[in-house]
């Protein structure tokens, strides 16, 4: 498949990333660390070179741990995107500190985690309200100008603003928001911004937690330990609405001759602007299912079609997210 630039940078990635939040097993049921590691190896084997983990993606850093163990042998191969400025406090929360010599120190545990030299790209994970934009983006100038890093980007924006006093500072790569059919918000503002900067959008989440994947029934009894339940799109009239979305969207796929997670991926990365999908899995077949949407080309019929559709759907009561 044909890889992308990232931003302006010398990194070329795939338009399917595999996003390694889910084989850590926090908010997800039935993970087991072998089938990670078959799942890290199943996205390399599909021809996936572009792995997105985080410092605070397992209690002990066990997703860098794993990509380590699973790909090592290929770095060369990869680009390895990771990031700082979250970690989980004592009572396992989640707590934002991106001082300068937090983004330093969690760095340099990452690199030891992937055991690598160098991180291909590296995030400020959120912005912490503690510490002055310009500040963390100080650090990440001087990570990047010592060759510890080789792009930066920054995760969970919310504002043109926060951009702004970031890229005074230190130049921006990638931007990483969460985006899909449903979840549109950047397109107002800051999707925009970014394009006209040649800054690669990479989104989290382009199968809404799986709800676009069509796999969840109207019916379905939630595992308690199930983390998804929590947002408003998972519960009431929204649930019933998107249900009646995916609904209409099936004859879609069907005309495709494909499915509907493959469905919202290959639409998600004919969107302007954006670089790569960030996609989720904690088996190899997901994986798999998820890696054959490079390959798919939407006419433009059924680009109008799913355009309709959303249009139709309304926008989603959403609320921020941290990944």
């Amino acid at each position: 498949m044909k890889k992308r630039q990232l931003g302006q940078s010398d990194l070329w990635v795939t338009p399917v990333a595999m996003g390694c939040w889910p084989i850590t097993g926090i908010t997800s049921v039935n993970v087991t660390y072998d089938q990670s590691l078959a799942t890290l190896r199943a996205a390399y084997d599909t021809g996936i070179n572009f792995f997105d983990t985080a410092y605070i993606y397992g209690y002990e850093g066990e997703s860098e741990k794993m990509i380590a163990e699973a790909l090592g042998s290929h770095r060369e191969d990869l680009v390895i995107a990771t990031k700082c400025g979250l970690h989980w406090d004592v009572d396992r929360r989640q707590a934002r500190d991106a001082r300068p010599e937090t983004i330093r120190r969690e760095c340099e545990e990452s690199l030891r985690r992937l055991r690598t030299d160098v991180i291909d790209l590296y995030y400020l994970h959120a912005p912490d309200p503690a510490t002055p934009i310009a500040e963390s983006a100080g650090a990440f100038k001087e990570l990047l100008d010592e060759g510890k890093i080789r792009a930066v980007g920054v995760s969970n924006f919310h504002r043109v603003d926060q951009y702004e006093e970031f890229q005074s500072v230190c130049p921006i790569t990638a931007d990483q928001p969460h985006y899909n059919m449903l979840q549109r918000e950047i397109e107002a503002d800051r999707l925009p911004w970014c394009r006209e900067r040649g800054i690669a959008v990479v989104p989290y989440w382009p199968l809404m937690k799986g709800f676009l994947a069509g796999k969840l029934e109207r019916n379905h009894v939630w595992d308690p330990h199930d983390g998804r339940q929590k947002y408003p799109i998972f519960q009431g009239e929204e649930w019933a609405k998107t249900h009646d979305f995916l609904d209409r969207l099936r004859p879609i796929a069907q005309d495709a001759g494909i499915n509907l997670a493959q469905l919202a991926i290959a639409w998600m990365i004919t969107q302007p602007g954006i670089t790569a999908a960030l996609c989720g899995a904690k088996r190899p077949e997901q994986i798999r299912e998820t890696a054959r949407a490079m390959e798919i080309e939407l006419t433009p019929s059924q680009q109008e079609e799913i355009h309709a559709a959303i249009i139709a759907r309304g926008a989603v009561n959403s609320v921020p997210a941290v990944r």
